[in-house]
């Protein structure tokens, strides 16, 4: 009797743990990226994916849906089954999403499973090559001589590159037009080619251009100089005190996935963000590699919906929805 008791309660135990967690993965699994390939989302993702395929035993698989500011990947997931074969690389893009758009589908602390961070991320100031600035300081004295006539491209409404100019704009007092793409890949594109003036965007996006003198780097967003161009200024210290701003890429999940699979999750990323060969490879890159526990991203997150919202009320953003 005893032994059939024992028996019981071991059958009992295996049918309370979800099926998809007992063996997971078992199956390939998809990380969507709402950004064309070629940017920061997509250069991290992919690093991130191939990764995680050898640690998880099953392939990761990038799938880029882009426009809206990334936000058609971010609702595609949010309405994904719950198992965990589906996941975002979400952004600093998806913190103030709900700012610029009232019918937002989605909310991002409320409808998805922090998995974890994975880097965060210094922009680049980067001007066209035929524009007649060489810092910040002349950028801003040629601002304020020509008012709303310079553009600068972002990924999108409510990206970290459109938010971060707008803390240029409301800091420096000029008026530089907000003209989105979507991606930031194809903003770069357009200031390379001396359609737009200037953007701020991740350094893999225009390490390459600004090497073959395709794009002039001005300073960094960070209050710090980063490791991959240390003479490269911040922003703060050439010509505008007090300016900080970066991007971020972080791994998501629908809501309801069965905590031991995020769990599983989260200890995969951290292994490979942890390694450093990965580690290497993502400051080569220009990104400060920074997994979490997913409480502490789950906090991260929290404070960057409130950051945000507090820059787009103070550029008036929010009224522009």
């Amino acid at each position: 009797m005893k032994a059939i008791a024992v028996v019981a309660a071991v059958l009992g135990f295996a049918a309370a743990v979800p099926a998809c967690a007992a063996g997971y993965p078992d199956k390939p699994i998809k990380m969507l990226v709402g950004f064309l390939p070629g940017g920061g989302t997509d250069v991290t993702a992919r690093l991130l994916a191939t990764k995680l395929s050898e640690k998880l035993g099953q392939s990761v698989i990038v799938e880029n849906r882009p426009g809206a500011g990334g936000m058609i990947a971010t609702a595609a997931v949010a309405r994904s089954a719950p198992d965990g074969y589906t996941m975002l690389m979400a952004s600093a893009a998806d913190a103030a999403q709900h700012l610029m758009h009232k019918d937002l589908s989605y909310d991002l602390l409320k409808d998805f499973a922090p998995v974890s961070l994975v880097v965060t991320v210094p922009f680049a100031l980067a001007a066209k090559p035929t524009l007649p600035v060489n810092d910040v300081a002349e950028l801003v004295e040629l601002a304020r001589a020509h008012p709303g006539e310079l553009r600068y491209a972002s990924s999108g409404m409510g990206s970290a590159a459109h938010l971060s100019n707008e803390l240029f704009n409301t800091m420096a007092k000029v008026r530089i037009v907000h003209i989105p793409y979507k991606g930031v890949a194809e903003g770069v594109t357009a200031v390379a080619s001396n359609q737009i003036d200037m953007v701020f965007a991740s350094f893999p996006s225009v390490m390459a251009l600004a090497a073959a003198r395709k794009v002039k780097l001005l300073a960094v967003s960070t209050p710090y100089r980063t490791a991959v161009m240390p003479d490269l200024p911040t922003v703060a210290e050439s010509g505008l005190p007090g300016y900080a701003r970066y991007g971020w890429y972080g791994v998501v999940m629908p809501r309801n996935v069965p905590s031991d699979v995020v769990d599983r999750m989260n200890a995969a990323i951290v292994s490979v963000v942890g390694a450093p060969d990965v580690r290497e490879a993502f400051i080569k890159q220009g990104l400060e590699p920074k997994s979490t526990t997913r409480q502490e991203f789950a906090g991260f997150l929290k404070d960057e919906v409130e950051q945000a919202t507090e820059l787009a009320r103070a550029s008036g953003l929010e009224a522009a929805r």
